[in-house]
């Protein structure tokens, strides 16, 4: 049995379905939360999975050594039930990379990237950071010159990411016009069957190009570090490298988007909030971790598969099936942010979330995504005080993303 979100309760054994296009992200999470801490539901295509709802029951699986990111152990794969088109393959079955693989293999791959990845070499980029946000709010000028009403994601809030993981990749600038259709192709749950394994091919195409280019000549870029990067000798292959871009391109941009165009969102939308920032009683870091709480960038992470029988409560995750975390219903548990989780609140002490993920799969990209937002909201909001939505917030629209609590576009007035 299946039950389309209401926002009640769907009954005993009914399994909820996720609406491909995202129409109402907020009831969909409540509903998948009150159902229980483990839910049945169902991908687009008609991929049945569980999704974890709660804080404390997604800690505990996200640490938890009988879940695996191997697509092998995933009974309805192997069955040949999941197509090769099917639109999400490329998040569930991505390539080989620190995202896919566990135990060793997981350790090893993460402790290679890590030495490329460095702490030194993200806030090396600060400085561009700053540059590159100062550029984009000019354009915003100049778009407001031209128009009342401008869109804030295209004109800032996807560019300003964007241009910051290309750089620190090495990736050439050319080729990022090119990678937002592909990623938007990737994401998206309305891309037609004829196209998903031709824009995953043409992605580790672009990537495999970008690795061959920096072989023959390195840079000071995240691609050339992963190449240099060794352990006793060990090395990562071109296909793992040509992965780790992928996965970090994919998540680096994706998620900061989000996280700036939420932020904006909620700021307009609570000013008593914006005021507390301006006054000083709150932090810009503050709007940040309350952002990825109350409207985290990534609304459900896939995927994980269970090698043995996981007892959940009173339901089990049986050897073989699927497991999705819901991040956006997670953000939102009152068990761990209390009865008033469902309010914004940049004063709110302490904000524990775990929207970056937990365990030892947690997004390596987390800090970069804090340093942009931390850099553009304050810049943004100092720049053009007189800053409000120009239309309700109820009425702007998600995207088609299951994944990515992303919007279509993000009408201000900037005054």
């Amino acid at each position: 049995m299946t039950c389309p979100v209401t926002g009640s309760n769907p009954p005993d054994g009914a399994r909820i379905v996720l609406d491909p296009l995202v129409r109402d992200l907020a009831g969909e999470s409540a509903a998948l939360r009150a159902a229980g801490p483990l839910v049945e539901v169902e991908l687009p295509g008609g991929v049945p999975v569980w999704a974890v709802t709660r804080h404390a029951e997604a800690r505990a699986l996200l640490t938890d050594p009988r879940l695996v990111k191997d697509i092998a152990h995933w009974d309805a794969f192997a069955r040949g039930e999941i197509p090769a088109d099917w639109p999400l393959i490329g998040l569930a079955n991505p390539g080989r990379s620190m995202l896919t693989v566990d135990g060793e293999d997981h350790r090893r791959l993460r402790g290679l990237v890590a030495q490329a990845l460095t702490p030194r070499r993200v806030e090396h980029l600060r400085k561009r950071i700053e540059e590159l946000t100062g550029e984009l709010l000019d354009r915003v000028a100049e778009a407001a010159g031209r128009s009342e009403v401008i869109d804030l994601k295209a004109e800032f809030a996807y560019l300003l990411p964007m241009y910051v993981v290309g750089e620190l990749m090495g990736i050439d600038e050319a080729d990022l016009p090119r990678l937002k259709v592909l990623f938007e192709k990737f994401f998206s749950t309305q891309t037609p069957p004829e196209e998903v394994l031709a824009t995953l091919g043409e992605l580790a195409a672009m990537m495999a190009r970008t690795v061959a280019a920096k072989r023959a000549e390195p840079g000071d870029d995240l691609t050339s570090a992963l190449i240099l990067a060794s352990e006793g000798g060990d090395h990562l292959t071109d296909e793992e490298i040509t992965g780790t871009l992928q996965l970090m391109m994919a998540a680096g941009h994706e998620t900061t988007i989000s996280l700036i165009v939420n932020a904006v969102v909620n700021l307009c939308s609570h000013p008593e909030q914006l005021a507390l920032v301006r006054e000083g009683r709150a932090t810009w870091d503050a709007v940040v971790e309350e952002t990825l709480r109350y409207s985290t960038p990534t609304s459900h992470v896939l995927i994980r598969f269970a090698t043995e029988d996981i007892p959940v409560g009173d339901r089990v995750i049986a050897k073989g099936e699927a497991l999705i975390t819901s991040y956006a219903a997670i953000g939102h548990d009152e068990a761990q942010h209390g009865p008033d989780a469902g309010d914004f609140d940049v004063t709110r002490d302490p904000i524990r979330h775990i929207s970056f993920g937990h365990g030892p799969h947690v997004c390596p990209g987390a800090a970069l995504s804090r340093l942009e937002a931390g850099i553009a909201l304050p810049a943004l909001f100092e720049r053009f005080p007189d800053l409000t939505l120009a239309v309700p917030a109820g009425e702007l629209r998600n995207k088609p993303v299951v994944t990515q609590n992303d919007l279509f576009e993000l009408p201000v007035r900037v005054g």
